[in-house]
């Protein structure tokens, strides 16, 4: 089964869900894009993921051009509120989700506070994708 997650920078949020839906069956493929990809990941989420043993620090940072022409049995938006417009994916998809969740790398404050961010947000994405995995996927496999 193929899943393509995709996010606007694919440094940060789309780059943890596909650390966590690949870890929860290594029979998925699973790969992650953004419409405006920055090129490398967010040094916050590869510490994040790291912090729980996850290590996405060999991901790569691909434009979602990539992936065009290819069918995918999910194609998954992970942008967050209003103020974030979520690409749009043209192509032979059998199912489309949009899962949102806020943006850690814009959040602002002390240090602290930002880090609080990161892992809320991973926490959140693993309880979403771990949702997702167990009711839709792993029935379909």
């Amino acid at each position: 089964m193929k899943v393509l997650i995709l996010c606007t920078g694919n440094s940060c949020r789309s780059q943890m869900a596909h650390g966590f839906l690949q870890s929860f069956d290594d029979k998925l493929e699973v790969y992650s894009a953004g419409t405006e990809a920055s090129g490398k990941l967010n040094a916050g989420a590869v510490k994040a993921m790291a912090e729980i043993g996850m290590d996405i620090s060999k991901h790569t940072s691909d434009s979602v051009n990539k992936f065009l022409g290819q069918e995918w049995d999910y194609v998954i938006t992970v942008c967050g509120g209003a103020n974030e417009a979520c690409p749009a994916f043209i192509g032979k998809v059998k199912t489309r989700l949009h899962i949102g969740f806020d943006d850690p790398s814009h959040a602002t404050g002390t240090e602290e506070f930002i880090w609080s961010e990161f892992i809320r947000v991973r926490d959140e994405i693993k309880e979403a994708f771990y949702k997702l995995y167990t009711e839709d996927i792993k029935p379909q496999l």
